[in-house]
């Protein structure tokens, strides 16, 4: 296929400067900006991480911008309410963190990394207003949504420094184009209005064409909000904000409809691989197949091989059917994620001291009626735990003897 057929094929075509999109099948230099505002990137902000692997594998050289400068103020679109503004520390330790964590996802890829507050920290500010402000149209600005939002009625209002970010992002787009040769912005679809204030700066500047690319918000199907959160908050791409256990259980979790959009997005598994498993899933119902699939696709991309196979397997002990081996990866996964209780206890202690039975006589009497299992195996009399061990009651509650 080609990268503009690659693109459609998995859903990452949303708005484009080009008026034929076939225009994107011609190699060039384009970059893409993470804000930031947190030491990890989202799972959300790792769909267009993803996007890029396929320019790249389509002869692209990419700039992966972290926005030092742009990260002081902070991106407005979307917000209601003014962000708080962070310190040089922090923004400077999330910087360094998403630059190891993004060298890590395109490891051995043909990409450069950059920081906007290299060019931004030497900038005379009236010399920048003479220079670029003078060129950018006070009316669109005004215009863009989010802005018309925060000033319209019942709006929170908008500082200058907010609503000079698109200004600011603009000049990256500039200054790229003219140190690095970058022709195209690569964005997700909330940066439409910064990243062209970007193009109009290079033709009204440098008389050059560049173009913008700019990938859809990805809805959860179910809920119809933006993709990228569970119950407990967002999925971080970061151990340790989500852990390779809740990671992976997050997409085995998915729905077969989600499930179909996310293994295009999400891996890059070729066409062929990813058609079949969609067809065994929709043969096999309730078999979620295709969940398993991405589930273990994503988390060994972003965690990888080894720690996959971890929590693959520690998910089939905690809900198959079968009889799994309680191996030292698996222990040690489960170790972070359910209720930790000594060895040596009877089962009926070790029931109470979990939580998962509020009395010994609660405890007693799940065992009696065949509720509890101890590895996988029914326990219907009380017994010692002698060994690492994983009790269950039911199909959720679980707890770690070791």
């Amino acid at each position: 296929m080609t990268l503009a057929e690659e693109l459609q094929w998995r859903g990452f075509i949303n708005q484009t400067t080009f008026t034929d999109i076939t225009s994107i099948n011609e190699p060039r230099t384009a970059y893409f900006g993470v804000d930031p505002s947190s030491d990890s990137i989202t799972i959300g902000n790792l769909a267009p991480a993803m996007m890029l692997n396929h320019f790249i594998n389509h002869g692209y050289k990419i700039i992966l911008l972290v926005g030092g400068a742009t990260g002081m103020i902070g991106d407005p679109d979307g917000r209601k309410q003014e962000r708080d503004l962070r310190n040089s520390e922090t923004v400077n330790n999330n910087v360094e963190s998403l630059k190891k964590q993004l060298s890590k996802i395109f490891q051995g890829k043909n990409f450069e990394l950059v920081n906007n507050y290299d060019w931004f920290k030497d900038i005379n500010y009236i010399d920048f207003l003479y220079r670029i402000g003078k060129h950018v149209s006070m009316t669109q600005m005004l215009d863009r949504d989010f802005v018309q939002q925060r000033i319209g009625e019942g709006g929170s209002g908008i500082s200058y420094g907010e609503f000079s970010y698109s200004l600011i992002q603009g000049y990256d787009f500039l200054h790229l184009y003219r140190t690095k040769g970058a022709t195209m912005q690569i964005c997700g679809a909330d940066q439409w209005g910064n990243s062209v204030t970007g193009v109009s700066l290079i033709r009204k500047l440098e008389g050059g064409e560049a173009h913008v690319f700019s990938t859809p918000l990805i809805i959860n199907k179910q809920t119809g909000v933006k993709f990228g959160k569970s119950e407990s908050g967002a999925i971080w791409v970061s151990p340790e904000k989500t852990s390779p256990y809740q990671f992976y259980q997050f997409w085995l979790n998915t729905d077969d409809e989600s499930a179909k959009d996310l293994i295009k997005i999400y891996t890059l598994l070729d066409r062929n691989t990813i058609e079949e498993a969609i067809e065994q899933n929709n043969n096999n119902p309730g078999s979620r197949i295709l969940q398993k699939l991405l589930a273990y696709e994503v988390t060994k991309l972003i965690h990888g091989e080894e720690r996959a196979e971890a929590v693959k397997n520690a998910s089939l002990f905690l809900f198959s059917k079968d009889n799994f081996e309680l191996t030292d990866d698996v222990t040690n996964i489960l170790a972070n994620e359910l209720p930790n209780i000594s060895i040596g206890q009877s089962l009926v202690d070790s029931l109470v001291d979990s939580q998962i039975a509020k009395s010994k006589g609660e405890a007693k009497r799940l065992i009696a009626n065949g509720s509890v299992s101890v590895n996988g195996v029914k326990v219907t009399e009380d017994i010692t735990i002698d060994n690492i061990s994983i009790i269950k009651k039911g199909k959720n509650s679980f707890a770690l003897a070791k």
